[in-house]
């Protein structure tokens, strides 16, 4: 894997992708229906991209408005602004951008502890992440009425804040992840009791779907080996997934998506099936890779407005599947063919998008810069896998 991904080396900046593009190798190249043969590699993630991504989160975790809330209001006196609602969480136009946005900070400073916004990141999240006010989200998730709240999404971000705290030797991180602890016990329990009773995946694009959501549940319990809520995804995970066959890729994309419903399961069932069953079950789930279909799977998304809210999405959808085709190449043998086709599409995916994160427009910049953190991290961990 490190022979094929040594074209992701390389330095980016917001306003050029400076990459060279090579070939690839897939069948049929000369067809019609097929992809190109030159793809443009992304880069890493470089301490002044990385600053740049720090300062749109700084100017979002705090910034309580514009704001879509949602809250389920059970009485007068419950129509309150999202800050006394969500004392942590209530910046970033939404509950689960704030949660991530919290993520990227983390993960940032993991990563480039000394780019200059780093006193500033640190804070933030001390200001935000105290035990009174984790209190306060708590006591918001308890209420019998809201137990539909961010489920799935925002539970698997919440959890992917406390995996990246917990796995940090830092004297803040700790203290943080202390604090953040009741709250990610609380997101986990929402799990156990919800998992069980939901009969159907749900399959979409979009913040509901439930690939994405145990994908995420399952790395925190690896992580912080809470063995309870591992078994019940991973059995919920086949009971959903495992006799799966044929998926329709070639319906991608919806217009307001920001998933692949047929990659991000794929995602997930890498994390689930031991190797050698995820390589034959996914030869059969999209069994058209290996020659470069279909199309619509492995081309970018077009992303026509960039200041349209469900438009945008799309520059989302760029970056989720660049991640899972990066994760899915990971866990297939060495020698599947498949692996080279989704990391060369994988870099065209996010070749597409990361230009366009910081597009002067709040519809995208309160988000996409997680989502471009969480796919460049993707490429620098599969990097080396193999020698």
């Amino acid at each position: 894997m490190k022979r094929i991904l040594s074209a992701v080396a390389g330095g980016l900046i917001l306003s050029a992708l400076v990459t060279a593009p090579r070939p690839i190798d897939l069948a049929g190249a000369g067809d019609s229906k097929t992809l190109s043969t030159r793809v443009e590699a992304p880069p890493r993630l470089s301490p002044d991209v990385a600053s740049s991504f720090a300062r749109l989160a700084l100017a979002c975790v705090e910034k309580e408005f514009p704001n879509k809330p949602d809250h389920v209001m059970n009485d007068p006196e419950d129509v309150r602004p999202p800050k006394a609602m969500h004392p942590v969480f209530y910046g970033c136009f939404d509950w689960h951008s704030a949660v991530h946005g919290h993520w990227m900070l983390v993960r940032l400073l993991r990563t480039h502890p000394d780019i200059p916004e780093a006193p500033r990141i640190r804070a933030a999240l001390d200001g935000n992440i105290t035990p009174e006010k984790i209190a306060t989200e708590v006591a918001y998730l308890e209420d019998p009425n809201r137990k539909s709240f961010e489920r799935t999404y925002g539970w698997a971000w919440l959890l992917k804040l406390a995996a990246e705290l917990g796995g940090w030797d830092d004297p803040d991180g700790r203290r943080w992840a202390a604090a953040l602890e009741p709250l990610s016990r609380e997101i986990a329990k929402c799990y156990v009791d919800f998992l069980p009773r939901q009969t159907y995946p749900i399959r979409t694009g979009v913040h509901p779907n439930t690939a994405f959501g145990i994908a995420f549940a399952l790395d925190y319990a690896t992580a912080t080996g809470d063995t309870a809520l591992r078994e019940i995804l991973v059995e919920r995970s086949l009971a959903y997934y495992a006799n799966d066959a044929g998926c329709p890729a070639e319906w991608e994309p919806g217009g307001e998506d920001f998933f692949s419903p047929c990659l991000v399961e794929a995602d997930l069932m890498r994390r689930v099936l031991p190797a050698d069953r995820f390589a034959s079950w996914f030869r059969a789930f999209l069994p058209g890779i290996t020659r470069g279909e279909p199309i619509q799977l492995l081309s970018p998304a077009t992303v026509a407005d960039r200041s349209d809210p469900k438009i945008v999405h799309l520059d989302g959808l760029n970056l989720s599947r660049a991640w899972c085709m990066i994760g899915i190449a990971s866990a297939l043998p060495s020698d599947d063919h498949a692996r080279q086709v989704l990391v060369d599409s994988a870099a065209r995916h996010a070749g597409a998008t990361l230009v366009h994160v910081a597009s002067g427009s709040y519809e995208g910049e309160h988000w996409l810069a997680s989502f471009a953190v969480y796919a460049l991290s993707a490429f620098e961990e599969i990097d080396g896998v193999d020698e």
